[in-house]
């Protein structure tokens, strides 16, 4: 089957995840995260976090981050979040319909809002006292859904106003590891200020599962039975915490987010030498969005599949399985008759 650029979603099991499945497929262990597997997997998890918390694993990003929202919102809340950000736009209106709680968007650059954006929305809505929402939780994605990452100062400064205003900051990470290769940080200096963080998978190997993880304590109140409620909870958990434990071994997250991110880099490398293509933003992660003329963009496609993402702006996605000489074989195509 021909790989393509469409999405880190479109690739395959990292082998070591596999390995780990097949090891997991012995025997008979206790259900619903009785076992010793998903003890193991929280510990190494929570080794590589640096902070006391409370992790659960659920099948999804989208069940992640919708569930995160319904753990510490009323209908009478809000959620202030990018206008990018996928609990807005690509989850179906998940979180309110969970929540039954206003989502405030802010125009991102992007995908990244400021300190100072936030703010003026939490004035703005809570000036009308009890005629308003009650702003309860930011939610950031890192990287953002155009490539990008927030710094650490940057997310220090985001959860600074949160703290000034008594909301949480939730930080959906479907891609967090290849925001951490291109800053070149730990899991740990990024969670020093992070509230709720849903933590990914299956954009960097797995077969499926994610996790969610609770820093604030208060805010996992009861989600042992807020996950079954939300059709979360995996009576076989251990093909859950098998994944997520073979991820966090011997920093394999690392190695297959270091692999998607230099493809990336080479993909683009290669690409900025044609005259007709052109950044669209800034190239951080894994993901490339660059404009090209549309008849341009329909040859290349026809060679490996790439999403359009607006009018002559595509989207192209490196993996953790995509190698050097399909990214060379593209490039070779994309180049030709300069």
């Amino acid at each position: 089957m021909d790989k393509n650029f469409c999405s880190d979603n479109c690739s395959g099991v990292s082998p070591e995840i596999m390995d780990a499945l097949a090891e997991a497929n012995q025997g008979h262990t206790p259900s619903y995260g009785g076992d010793s597997l998903t003890q193991e997997a929280d510990a190494l998890i929570k080794a590589s976090l640096g902070r006391e918390c409370d992790i659960y694993y659920v099948y999804n990003g989208t069940a992640a981050n919708t569930l995160a929202c319904k753990s510490v919102l009323r209908s009478i809340d809000s959620i202030i979040c990018p206008d990018s950000a996928h609990i807005f736009t690509h989850e179906v209106g998940a979180p309110a319909n969970a929540t039954g709680s206003k989502v405030i968007t802010l125009p991102a650059v992007h995908g990244k809002i400021t300190p100072e954006q936030i703010r003026a929305a939490y004035d703005q809505e809570t000036y009308w006292g009890p005629h308003a929402t009650r702003p309860k939780l930011v939610s950031i994605t890192q990287s953002t859904e155009w490539g990008t990452f927030y710094s650490l100062a940057e997310l220090a400064a985001i959860k600074a106003v949160c703290e000034e205003t008594g909301m949480l900051l939730h930080v959906d990470g479907c891609r967090v590891y290849n925001a951490l290769v291109a800053m070149d940080c730990s899991l740990a200096e990024l969670c020093r200020h992070i509230d709720i963080l849903s933590l990914g998978g299956t954009k960097n190997g797995l077969m499926f599962g994610e996790a969610l993880v609770f820093f604030e304590q208060e805010a996992a109140d009861g989600f042992l039975h807020l996950r079954k409620q939300g059709l979360q909870l995996h009576s076989k958990m251990r093909f859950i915490s098998a994944q997520m434990k073979a991820l966090f071994t011997d920093n394999l997250w690392q190695k297959n987010a270091q692999q998607a991110n230099r493809m990336a880099e080479r993909l683009a490398e290669g690409l900025l030498k044609h005259p007709e293509i052109n950044l669209y933003c800034p190239l951080q992660t894994n993901q490339l969005f660059v404009t090209m003329p549309k008849a341009l963009a329909t040859r290349l496609m026809s060679v490996r599949a790439f999403f359009p993402n607006g009018p002559e702006c595509y989207r192209m996605v490196t993996s953790f399985d995509t190698t050097e000489e399909e990214v060379n074989s593209f490039l070779t195509t994309a180049l030709e008759n300069l």
